[in-house]
């Protein structure tokens, strides 16, 4: 059996060794372009290109999976079987109908809830307990083709988006080699999607980053919760960008009850803000052009009076 591997982010190289591990053949796999990162806007391979390159296997770059030289590339390769895993572009019809036992996808969701391109991080923004990886066969639509398996992953209550991405990309893995064999035999047994309920998962914006003081404490945590590591939620003091990248919902600081996004203290426990519903205790934060430092610290070299309102602030646009 033939597979071509798409992937792009970590949470899909779990998925290539495990593939590779077990003696399954793989032609090749097919990634995103290397993108410029960090501050100087190095231009880097994605884990993928690494990992499969590391292991000796051909690496194709698409800029467009649409494009006809893109879809005669995986047609000379042959494959019998297509595996994604978090890839990152829709596979047209040309490329779905090549290989003879179809396209499957290794998605980070308990389908059909958390269709789209963050089902990780909307789940833990939402409040969610449980989440899990479900395999699917691919179609047209997004994230609409029939699941052959599924496992489910609880969400601890300190759980990130990192630790979830790495809990949910090891059992998409195992989930991968015990779905394989029955694929290969034409065993496998797909069970289409309840659209009714269906939700949806759609990358982040700025806009999803941007911290709501008057939602509650609680939903405050888990918007900061699921955006660790990534671009990290964010609040305005004096007129710049504060990123909170840890906190909880303080048991002992009720506030005043004054509108929320008003500090409640600040001291050497940390940052105390009112919200909506309680009061959220800010323990990490990272200052515009500083690194992420300890609340607590960063309120030493600050003035920061009970009673200022955070978040009073634009983008500048």
């Amino acid at each position: 059996m033939r597979i071509v591997f798409m992937g792009t982010p970590g949470f899909a190289v779990p998925s290539l060794h495990k593939l590779l591990d077990a003696g399954y053949e793989v032609a090749a796999v097919v990634s995103q372009p290397d993108r410029p990162k960090g501050r100087k806007k190095v231009l880097t391979p994605p884990p993928v290109k690494e990992a499969a390159l590391a292991r000796g296997i051909p690496v194709l770059q698409p800029a467009r999976m649409r494009s006809p030289e893109a879809v005669a590339e995986i047609e000379a390769l042959r494959p019998d079987l297509i595996v994604t895993a978090a890839y990152g572009q829709i596979l047209p019809k040309a490329v779905l109908d090549q290989p003879r036992l179809g396209c499957i996808n290794v998605h980070g969701s308990l389908l059909p809830k958390y269709r789209g391109g963050a089902p990780i991080q909307r789940a833990i923004i939402s409040g969610e307990r449980v989440t899990g990886v479900t395999i699917m066969y691919m179609a047209e639509g997004l994230d609409t083709g029939d699941m052959i398996s599924r496992v489910e992953v609880p969400i601890g209550p300190d759980d990130t988006s990192g630790t979830l991405f790495e809990k949910l990309s090891l059992a998409g893995a195992e989930l991968l080699m015990r779905t394989l064999p029955s694929i290969a035999d034409g065993t496998a047994q797909a069970v289409p999607q309840n659209e009714e309920e269906a939700t949806y998962a759609p990358n982040l914006t700025r806009e999803d980053e941007r911290i709501d003081w008057s939602r509650s404490a609680e939903a405050i945590r888990n918007q900061v919760r699921g955006l660790v590591p990534f671009a990290g939620a964010f609040t305005y003091w004096n007129g710049e960008v504060l990123k909170v990248w840890a906190c909880r919902a303080a048991a002992d600081k009720r506030g005043s009850g004054g509108e929320p996004g008003t500090v409640a203290a600040a001291g050497a426990d940390g940052l105390f803000v009112q919200t909506g519903e309680g009061v959220l205790q800010v323990l990490e934060v990272q200052p515009a052009g500083k690194k992420a430092m300890p609340a607590a610290e960063w309120l030493k070299g600050v003035r920061l009076l009970e009673g200022t309102v955070l978040g009073g602030a634009s983008d500048g646009e």
